[in-house]
């Protein structure tokens, strides 16, 4: 089972992407900021990271810099699920080595719709979900 790790620090924003990750099919483990999450995929990288950028300790940017400089850490596929909506944002987090950008709020067929865009699940995967 592929595994997906979601990063942010609102404990409800958690919630509801876990229930929409594993209905997709994915084991999902939660870190609220970036040093725990680099905690989680030190042990384990994981298949996908769903990620927010505003967190304290360590944002999601400094997150995604330091996971793609780590051995394994340009393997997970990392969306970015943020309030930040401005193209400056999107335009660093793709050049930082995003592989998408999913604004908030989010539904169970954005996330779907995005994790097929980036391979983590095929679009006959769809019906199951």
């Amino acid at each position: 089972m592929k595994t997906c790790l979601v990063v942010d620090d609102s404990s409800i924003v958690r919630k509801v992407a876990r229930r929409i990750v594993e209905a997709l099919g994915f084991q999902v483990i939660e870190a609220e900021d970036g040093v725990e999450a680099l905690v989680h995929c030190k042990k384990a990288m994981p298949e996908a990271i769903l990620l927010d950028w505003n967190m304290p300790v360590m944002d999601g940017f400094q997150f995604l810099g330091t996971l793609r400089r780590m051995p394994g850490g340009d393997e997970p596929m990392v969306v970015f699920c943020t309030t930040e909506t401005g193209i400056d944002h999107i335009t660093k987090a793709m050049g930082g080595g995003a592989n998408e950008y999913i604004m908030k709020p989010f539904d169970k067929d954005i996330v779907m719709a995005k994790f097929q865009e980036v391979g983590l699940i095929a679009l006959d995967e769809q019906t199951a979900a």
